[in-house]
């Protein structure tokens, strides 16, 4: 036996062929011994077997190979294959690259007068996720598709977004995110989901408090939309009210972060100041919340009623004495389930009682002046602490309910508390200001110069699926 030792086989004449032995002749590889192949490789194996072509092919026209199957990326328009002449046993694949052959097909045209299934024309591919192998047969019906996949197996991909603003940030919860805005910014979206239901996210859309005067400050709207475990607030609108829930786009969305009302002092006598001013709205793509409605004073002749809002101001009273003076009307403008609650009525009988009424709160209304009574301010509504995460204590205030932190209280009516959900207390109690990015809002006063309390200003957090 002879033996050759080179390092290089060469065909004699440039890009021409090297033939490897003669017809019938065998070639036996040495067990331990590794063919590389770093070209492409056709016609090994058993009929129909296929050696893939990892250089992607991408729009216009070209001209398929037997034994060799081609990644198509559509991604940028159409592809159309030319396949090679047929020859018993001889086969080729397409396989779509990018998952987009149902935006852009590839047009599979057979070699001349041959055949695709029986049919002498051109085939279309436009299932997404496709792949499938040709194998000819014979004349008759030409090249035979053995091998169709239309199944889209892929790992899924999840929403992808910023944030603008300089208070705002994005906080990480197990799969979820959830941005965060404590001010005006943009929600900036620069991918969506392969999973349609999960391009849907949850939201709270908290409203500026309003201000404080004889009465108290109504709370900011309160409006929730929230899958997230453990969040059976009544305001919820998940499951509980049609198309509250916001299906985003790949897109940037201007988000709104209401201020609070300034409040009034409504005084000295003769106690002649308007009404306190109402909180500033908040918004995120087609969901608005009002701001809190502002105080009444004390004033004569003319009653201090409460302003309408997310929730009703608490009332002040009339100097002169005579009937209640009415709240303030919350979930104004209505929606459903309601953003908030009305405020609380005052009264007034001069030399014997006055008392102005508590701020409306998204939970719960305001309590009406009373002879000798207090007037605490409405209870707001709360989010589960699962919505943020870990983070969680660093938003809204406890309440109530355990594991949650509550939004949108509304300020103290006369020498009363405000509700859980920041809102501020009756003068001279500390904490007389809705609490900063809760919605709360303002405690009333006596009507003491310099004793005007601002509502607090509002938030608004939206949590999607990133992974």
């Amino acid at each position: 036996m002879s033996e050759i030792k080179v390092n290089k086989i060469s065909p004699r004449t440039a890009c021409g062929t090297t033939t490897l032995g003669d017809s019938g002749d065998t070639f036996t590889i040495p067990s331990g011994v590794t063919i590389s192949n770093l070209g492409t490789a056709a016609g090994f194996g058993g009929t129909g077997e296929i050696s893939w072509d990892t250089t992607v092919k991408t729009t216009g026209t070209f001209t398929a190979t037997a034994g060799v199957g081609y990644f198509c990326n559509t991604s940028g328009g159409t592809i159309t294959v030319n396949l090679p002449a047929g020859a018993a046993g001889s086969s080729v694949a397409l396989a779509d690259y990018a998952g987009t052959w149902q935006n852009n097909k590839v047009t599979v045209s057979p070699n001349g007068s041959e055949k695709i299934g029986g049919v002498a024309d051109d085939v279309d591919l436009e299932t997404e996720g496709q792949s499938v192998t040709f194998v000819y047969i014979d004349g008759t019906q030409g090249w035979v598709n053995v091998l169709d996949s239309t199944s889209n197996v892929r790992a899924a991909t999840y929403i992808a977004a910023t944030v603008s603003g300089a208070c705002n940030a994005i906080v990480t919860s197990g799969d979820f995110k959830t941005a965060i805005f404590k001010g005006p910014g943009t929600f900036c979206v620069s991918s969506l989901s392969s999973v349609p239901a999960t391009n849907t996210v949850d939201y709270m859309v908290v409203a500026g408090g309003g201000g404080g005067g004889f009465g108290a400050g109504g709370a900011g709207g309160f409006r929730l939309y929230s899958t997230a475990p453990g969040c059976n607030s009544p305001l919820n609108n998940y499951g509980a009210s049609p198309n509250t829930e916001v299906t985003i786009t790949a897109t940037a969305y201007p988000i709104a972060v209401g201020g609070g009302g300034a409040g009034t002092a409504g005084g000295p006598s003769p106690y002649s100041s308007p009404a306190a001013s109402p909180g500033c709205a908040s918004s995120f793509s087609s969901v608005t919340s009002a701001g809190g409605g502002g105080a009444g004073v004390g004033c004569s002749p003319t009653p201090a009623a409460g302003l309408d809002g997310g929730s009703g101001g608490g009332a002040g009273y009339n100097i002169s004495g005579g009937a209640s003076v009415s709240g303030g009307s919350g979930n104004t403008p209505p929606v459903s389930p309601s953003q908030g609650s009305n405020g609380g009525s005052g009264q007034h009988v001069p030399g014997v009682w006055a008392s102005a009424g508590g701020g409306g709160g998204a939970g719960a209304v305001g309590t009406n002046g009373t002879p000798g009574g207090t007037s605490p301010g409405g209870i707001g509504s709360y989010i589960a602490d699962s919505l943020i995460g870990p983070t969680a204590p660093s938003y809204g205030t406890a309440g109530p309910v355990s594991s949650t932190r509550y939004f949108g209280g509304g300020g103290g009516g006369q020498c009363g508390t405000g509700g859980s959900g920041g809102g501020g207390n009756f003068h001279p109690n500390p904490v007389h200001n809705g609490v900063t990015n809760t919605g709360g809002g303002a405690g009333g006063g006596y009507g003491v110069p310099g004793t005007a309390a601002t509502g607090g200003s509002g938030i608004v957090m939206i949590r999607y699926k990133f992974q």
